[in-house]
């Protein structure tokens, strides 16, 4: 289906700093679709969802997917979602989705939708019984007058409070950038000791401890100012992009991202500015 291919690829570019930019997104003109798309998302070829899908995000998509009438499609590339993650193609607004959605999940909802400044996107926290705590959550993003992008995924803190511009992680300032420790993998290695202590270890060798909530870390015997408090979501380290060089590595802008470079080892990543 050539026109959901051509739309997936603009909800990639759209969605693109949904995980990292909200802010971003309140000035961001609408995307129109391009031409020729590159390596477009192609819809799943049947309607089963990956194995890695948890039982929450799974169970809620069907049920999402039933209420809204949504084709499973592949999550764009550019959308920093779980493998767990499940995205719907559906022919409808997302003023029309919001009421069916919220209707059917009834007291699983928790709260109401949260939008971002544009409008273009919006996040529901969902529970797996009534008034239980957070297990997965539902994301819609406007592709078009009639168009949207539906993504179920489990719970994940970082994705959640990103949807949602008026949180934000303790500690965390507003419109600077940071990476989450996961997505240094290869890199660097982030390892969580507990009580809100990560080690990260670069190629120089020497570990650096870092404490969230303090800008004073260990570096091997001795100790170093971080230029921002390091965060937590509750599972993933929150970590300002600039201090990573306390580690040695470089940053190189690349537009949008970012090329962090330690060593021999390099990465390329979309900072979060929340």
């Amino acid at each position: 289906m050539p026109q959901v291919s051509q739309t997936l690829r603009v909800a990639g570019l759209l969605l693109a700093g949904l995980s990292g930019a909200v802010s971003a997104q309140g000035t961001a003109a609408p995307a129109r679709p391009a031409s020729t798309p590159a390596a477009p998302a192609r819809p799943a070829a049947s309607a089963s969802v990956s194995a890695a899908t948890t039982k929450a995000a799974s169970s809620l998509a069907v049920e999402v997917s039933g209420t809204v009438r949504g084709q499973i499609v592949s999550c764009p590339a550019a959308l920093r979602v779980g493998a767990s993650a499940v995205c719907l193609y559906v022919q409808n607004a997302p003023a029309a989705l919001r009421p069916l959605v919220r209707g059917k999940l009834g007291a699983r909802a928790l709260g109401d939708w949260k939008s971002t400044p544009s409008g273009k996107a919006s996040s529901l926290l969902v529970s797996s019984a009534p008034n239980g705590p957070v297990a997965a959550y539902v994301l819609l993003t406007a592709l078009g007058d009639r168009e949207t992008l539906v993504v179920v995924d489990a719970a994940n803190p970082a994705v959640a409070q990103a949807a949602s511009p008026s949180t934000a992680p303790v500690g965390i300032v507003k419109g600077q950038p940071y990476v989450l420790g996961r997505d240094l993998v290869g890199v660097v290695s982030v390892t969580s000791l507990g009580s809100g202590k990560f080690r990260l270890l670069g190629a120089s060798g020497q570990p650096l401890t870092v404490t969230v909530g303090q800008k004073t870390a260990q570096l091997g015997n001795g100790s170093v100012e971080l230029p921002l408090l390091p965060a937590t979501d509750g599972r993933n380290l929150i970590f300002p992009l600039a201090g990573l060089r306390a580690l040695g590595c470089t940053l190189t802008p690349a537009g949008a991202n970012v090329t962090v470079a330690c060593g021999t080892a390099s990465v390329g990543l979309k900072p979060i500015v929340f």
